[in-house]
């Protein structure tokens, strides 16, 4: 079980925004955008502060994702 943050990758391309300007608007460090573009645990903190920069709600920058079973 994961997190993806493809959502918030969709979001700033729909306005037009890039990596850096999204670290501008929030306040979040280079390393933690590189967490969230390997898929790596971020703080609560990080998130909350991309949500208020853009507007919006965490389900729209994030989604839960299960691992695949092994087939058997």
């Amino acid at each position: 079980m994961r997190f993806s943050y493809n959502r918030l990758w969709k979001l700033l391309i729909d306005k037009n925004i890039n990596k850096q300007k999204l670290k501008e608007l929030s306040g979040i460090s280079s390393a933690s955008v590189a967490k969230l573009r390997k898929g790596q645990n971020v703080t609560t903190n990080v998130l909350l502060n991309i949500c208020n920069a853009l507007d919006c709600q965490v389900e729209d920058i994030m989604e839960f994702v299960k691992d695949e079973e092994p087939e058997k």
